[in-house]
């Protein structure tokens, strides 16, 4: 399969992507307002935001895979597969 042109993305892509962002701005927006800012700032899932952010402003291949690993738990050789209920 051809990869789209980066330009052709862009026109494709561009005005959801703004969306998105616009979306997570102002998601932070009112955790950076709420009451005790800083004790959502050293919530786990606010380093998680951090982590993913600093992935999607680098340059570095494959940040959608990245970003995913970022919220994903390690894998565990010992991890029980859980059995039906029926």
């Amino acid at each position: 399969m051809t990869p789209l042109p980066a330009a052709r993305a862009l026109d494709q892509f561009f005005l959801d992507a703004r969306s998105r962002v616009l979306d997570l701005a102002a998601t932070l927006d009112r955790v950076g307002r709420g009451a005790d800012p800083a004790a959502a700032a050293a919530d786990p899932r606010a380093k998680l935001l951090r982590q993913a952010l600093e992935v999607l402003l680098s340059d570095a291949p494959n940040r959608a895979e990245k970003v995913q690993q970022v919220f994903s738990l390690a894998y565990d050789a010992n991890w029980e597969r859980p059995t039906p209920r029926f």
